[in-house]
């Protein structure tokens, strides 16, 4: 790369300057600056395309014409182009030097994690691309961790897209480890992957650490119920993140309830896409609890969620109740609202008039049990307890000789002469069950026999009823419990201040592919092209910018000077001292320290003091109590030179 840049500067002047013994052309006298920059531009995209042409010959793969006919755009856009890892190689040596394209976008091209790190190695010298996308391109958790190691050095991507390339919850720690070094990137999407509930535990580690992303997409991942608890937990320290996209996760209403939690206190996100998480209306409930304390919410998404009117009003209820939501678009599209629905959003939406909320159209009821016939049985035992009658005393006028057996047409008589609040169904039922022999004659014990039954089936009832209602608040607690035990994980990870130089690298990292280094690949084309000497690349030394001129302008937020990521948990710290070498935040650092003698504390932040901090001051305290003590003995002891004798 640096023979390739060298080569184009000497070209330039040659070009430009005439030799002594050509005769300069009078129109020259008036070439202007425009002109010359032109002619420069034209220059570099020619060489970049025979470096472009050289490459794919030598590695052996088909050029991609597009690439070749675009080049000078701030957009490339290779999707769906097949270049696999060679051709990622030949075109990743193209744009070592190329500094005009911004956005590249190489989905589906199954590059592999072969053809990833070729794109990383790229990454080292290319400051101009912003914008990433490697979507579906089967990087697996090798390709992971080449993405991981990126993200550690550079410093000019801003968005990056990884979606369907099958990453697993254990390639969720490379990107939270990484991110809480970089705060340069601005949107990251790892959708369509297959991250679990221990990878929701690592996303919300990196939500907890990061102080820079502002957009998330994990959408269609498996994070469900733990996975969602974690993540939430990080959610709610979590300072900058604005759009989140969380839908076909599962969460449940499990999921919802820690999401209402982290709602409480959050109070960037703007946008959230709940959409397809099997949310009940139960759920919707937990979630409102939530938005009520929430101030900055506008978009909030819960399509195809198993959620009725009564969701639906909840949602609206939340905004009408709360003058301070922020909430302007609610989705329920595939909900059916009534009218009562319908009434409710007019008369919110004249106190918020930027309400929108997408429903699925008028017509729907809210779901109630159908009536339940009373048991008739219970209901002549309820009659009589009321009177406090006997059986006998209520059937004797038809029941003289009180065997408790009487004709049915006599029973049914009595029963409609009677008080009792029975229909002609519920009398007939009545009979069916007491004389279920079709004999003609109701035998009434069975209601003495009945009462007892009805007595152990209410009592059953109760205890079921009670029983689930434990349950479901047993869960809702440990649920909770288990919610702020990860914010309390995530919380002092946030508060850590990685010391300077502490970001080295691994080298135990993957080396499944061996490849010559892209640099040098600059130097076989060159050689190998009729045009190019390798003197005219030797005679010229030219530093890419960025890796050793600009190196003392690295931003603040680069791995050197990483501060703490929660300035909300350091209100009832102490101050530190401006003074000092190495700050609180990281700021007034001295390269020139020896930062392998200092003290393991002096990584901490004021947020986190070291856990050996106390025990030399109470060992202090200890032997200046004794020496107190010592001293008061001897005192004594020369005041009374008697005692002392004896």
């Amino acid at each position: 790369m640096f023979g390739l840049l060298g080569f184009a500067q000497a070209r330039f002047r040659d070009d430009d300057c005439p030799s002594p013994t050509q005769k300069a052309d009078p129109e020259d006298e008036f070439d202007t600056d425009l002109e010359a920059d032109e002619k420069e531009e034209s220059n570099k995209e020619t060489s970049t395309a025979e470096v472009y042409l050289q490459a794919c010959k030598l590695v052996g793969v088909v050029p991609v014409s597009y690439f070749i006919r675009n080049l000078g755009a701030p957009t490339m856009s290779l999707s769906h182009h097949g270049l696999g890892p060679l051709g990622g190689k030949a075109l990743a040596i193209a744009l070592v030097s190329d500094m005009h394209i911004n956005t590249l976008e190489l989905a589906d091209n199954y590059l592999l994690a072969e053809g990833a790190k070729y794109i990383v190695e790229m990454l080292r010298a290319n400051f101009s691309i912003q914008y990433l996308d490697l979507s579906s391109n089967h990087l697996q958790s090798a390709g992971a961790e080449y993405m991981a190691k990126m993200l550690r050095e550079n410093i000019s991507i801003k968005s990056l897209k990884l979606s369907g390339n099958g990453f697993t919850e254990d390639d969720a720690k490379f990107f939270a480890d990484a991110l809480a070094s970089n705060d340069r990137i601005k949107e990251l999407d790892l959708s369509h992957n297959e991250f679990c509930g221990r990878g929701g535990e690592h996303l919300g580690q990196m939500l907890a650490n990061n102080e820079g992303l502002e957009a998330l997409d994990l959408s269609w991942n498996h994070l469900r119920m733990k996975g969602a608890v974690a993540f939430c937990a990080g959610l709610k320290v979590n300072m900058t993140l604005k759009h989140l996209d969380l839908s076909w996760n599962g969460f449940g209403n499990e999921g919802a309830l820690a999401l209402g939690e982290a709602l409480k206190f959050n109070n960037t996100l703007v946008h959230l896409d709940l959409c397809n998480n099997r949310i009940t209306n139960e759920g919707v409930g937990m979630l409102c609890r939530g938005l009520e304390a929430n101030d900055t919410l506008r978009v909030l998404l819960l399509a195809y969620n198993s959620l009725t009117v009564e969701g639906a009003l909840a949602l609206v209820n939340v905004v009408k109740n709360t003058p301070k939501s922020a909430l302007e678009e609610i989705n329920i599209c595939n909900v059916l609202v009534n009218e009562n629905f319908v009434q409710l959003l007019e008369l919110t939406c004249q106190e918020h008039p930027s309400l929108e909320v997408q429903y699925g159209g008028v017509g729907g009821f809210i779901a109630k049990k159908p009536l339940k016939r009373p048991d008739p049985m219970k209901v002549i035992q309820d009659y009589l307890d009321q009177r406090k009658l006997r059986l006998w005393d209520f059937f004797r006028n038809i029941d003289k000789d009180g065997t408790m057996r009487v004709p049915v047409a006599d029973f049914r008589k009595a029963v409609q002469q009677s008080s009792i609040p029975l229909d002609r169904y519920l009398i007939e039922e009545l009979i069916q069950r007491l004389d279920r022999d079709r004999t003609g004659m109701v035998d009434y014990r069975g209601l003495a026999d009945t009462r007892k039954q009805m007595m152990r089936d209410h009592r059953r009832q109760l205890r079921k009823v009670e029983s689930r209602q434990k349950k479901e608040k047993q869960k809702s607690e440990r649920i909770l419990k288990t919610f702020q035990s990860a914010v309390e994980a995530v919380t002092p990870h946030s508060s850590m201040v990685i010391s300077p130089g502490g970001a080295k690298e691994d080298s135990s990292g993957p080396q499944h592919f061996s490849a010559t280094p892209l640099s040098s690949w600059h130097h076989i084309v060159m050689s190998n092209s009729s045009r190019y000497s390798v003197t005219n690349m030797s005679s010229e030394h030219v530093h890419l910018p960025m890796l050793g001129g600009m190196s003392h302008q690295r931003p603040p937020s680069s791995p050197a000077m990483r501060s703490y990521s929660q300035p909300n948990l350091l209100d009832d710290s102490p101050r530190s001292a401006p003074g000092k070498p190495i700050s609180a935040q990281g700021i007034h650092s001295d390269p020139e320290v020896d930062h392998s003698k200092l003290s393991p504390t002096n990584h901490l932040t004021r947020s986190r003091p070291a856990l050996n901090a106390k025990q030399p001051v109470a060992k202090a305290k200890t032997n200046k109590g004794k020496k107190k003590k010592s001293k008061k003995h001897k005192d004594k002891d020369a005041q009374n030179p008697a005692q002392t004798i004896k």
